[in-house]
């Protein structure tokens, strides 16, 4: 037993991945279509299209 074995965590496992159908593109946000004005609908096509052009690449 040597000065650092009791702070090794076992059974552990601290890189565990996130399964494919879990995983989320980070996106959680409320907005509401009937208290949009005309530079909110602008704005949200400004980033479904930036979005897409992200996930094109």
């Amino acid at each position: 037993m040597g000065r650092g074995d009791h702070n090794r965590a076992t059974g552990k496992n601290f890189l565990a991945q996130t399964p494919k159908n879990q995983l989320s593109d980070g996106i959680d946000v409320e907005y509401s279509e009937e208290l949009a004005d005309h530079d909110d609908l602008e704005a949200q096509a400004r980033s479904k299209a930036a979005d897409k052009r992200v996930k094109q690449k």
